[in-house]
């Protein structure tokens, strides 16, 4: 089959499919998915081979997208504000949800703790492509004003996904090695520390052609899309020597844009919600073309099921510790365990990486990825949807004016 002629099956039936899932209060996404599995090659396979073989470039323009767009709406005083549980928000429910995939997935799925360790990063992060829209619609409707519930779910979730992502390609890099030694376990700090510094370089850069040559939004646009690519490609350059997190220095670009030029990165931020709107679609269809549907439904799939609820039992544990001893009720705390249930985003970025690699354990973590997006999207999306009104308290006020 023609390439061309698979986007059009993938852009048209994905944007129609969606419009009904969407209609019956379900996630878009949910169905992108499964348009990936009945196209690709676990059923009727007429998906052109082309589109396969770039699917890994293609899902990684997609995670430079969703970094940017995280780093870009990051509101660091928003975390100051909060205090303590947003920053425990941001790092602690997913090492709980990492611990607990360590201890069982090595048990009953006979990977090695090395692979869980891995395995656990990709289940962790939470989804801002579920959370975030939920969360704007509350703040304009009041619910969980007085204690700002809604502003600690978005920027807890905006930091998990950085956090979750800049381990996996930790733990990705140790699996290939598949050793322990000190050079290689200090490779870990080194790429985050050159990650960050790559980042502030490049930020820099960005902010003195933004503020001296005065480009149009859509050319700002591109050109930081252009250093993204760029910083990937230095990575692959220096790989060989040592280790640099090109994606941890993207996120860092896009928070010193956002810190020093916060009315330009809000147009920017724009732009990339609009670039998101195409490869959301992109993204989720060949995560779903890449799942080998009857391993999924095999005996491994039924456990890796039982994995994905153990997890959530660890996040939720997670969440719960960050949350004691702080301002919020009995019915908010409920409320903000269920906002950190549903996984989507980083998972379908990061979760076939280990397949294309040549991972042993690739098909074990692309199938948990996709089986917890087809689990906790929906649920934790419908959960948030009837329940909130039930937990949360209206600002009338606020919602009048």
């Amino acid at each position: 089959m023609n390439i061309f002629l698979s986007l059009f099956i993938i852009f048209s039936a994905g944007i129609l499919g969606g419009f009904i899932f969407e209609k019956i209060r379900l996630p878009k996404l949910i169905w992108y998915i499964l348009l990936g599995i009945l196209i690709g090659p676990s059923v009727f396979n007429i998906v052109d081979d082309t589109l396969i073989n770039i699917s890994s470039y293609l899902r990684q323009i997609a995670l430079v997208i969703i970094l940017t767009r995280s780093g870009l709406s990051l509101d660091i005083k928003t975390l100051k504000q909060i205090g303590r549980p947003a920053i425990l928000m941001c790092f602690l429910p997913a090492t709980f949800e990492i611990i607990g995939v360590s201890i069982f997935a090595p048990l009953f799925l006979h990977i090695s703790y090395i692979e869980a360790l891995l395995l656990g990063s990709v289940l962790a992060a939470v989804s801002p492509a579920i959370v975030v829209p939920r969360m704007i619609k509350l703040m304009n409707e009041g619910y969980g004003k007085e204690h700002n519930v809604p502003e600690l779910v978005m920027a807890g979730a905006s930091c998990d996904d950085i956090f979750v992502i800049i381990l996996f390609y930790s733990f990705k890099n140790l699996v290939a090695t598949s050793t322990f030694d000190a050079w290689n376990i200090a490779q870990i700090p080194l790429s985050i520390v050159s990650g960050i510094s790559l980042g502030i370089i490049a930020g820099i850069l960005i902010i003195y052609i933004i503020k001296y040559l005065r480009l149009n939004k859509i050319i700002n646009v591109i050109l930081i899309l252009g250093v993204s690519f760029g910083m990937i490609a230095l990575e692959n350059v220096l790989k060989q020597y040592f280790s640099v997190s090109a994606l941890l220095g993207i996120i860092v670009m896009a928070m010193m844009i956002k810190l020093f030029k916060p009315d330009d990165a809000k147009e920017i931020q724009t732009s990339y919600n609009s670039l998101w709107q195409g490869f959301e679609i992109l993204l989720f269809t060949l995560v779903g073309i890449a799942t080998n549907i009857h391993y999924a439904l095999s005996k491994e799939g039924a456990i890796i099921v039982g994995i994905i609820f153990i997890a959530l039992i660890f996040r939720s544990i997670g969440v719960i510790v960050c949350i004691l001893f702080t301002k919020f009720d009995i019915k908010e705390k409920i409320f903000i365990v269920i906002s950190y249930l549903p996984k989507a985003t980083v998972q379908a970025s990061i979760g076939a990486i280990a397949l294309s690699e040549g991972l042993t354990c690739g098909t074990v973590v692309l199938t948990a990825a996709v089986v917890s997006i087809l689990i906790t999207a929906p649920l934790g999306a419908i959960l948030m949807d009837r329940l909130y009104k039930k937990l949360l308290r209206q600002d009338q006020i606020n919602y009048l004016t």
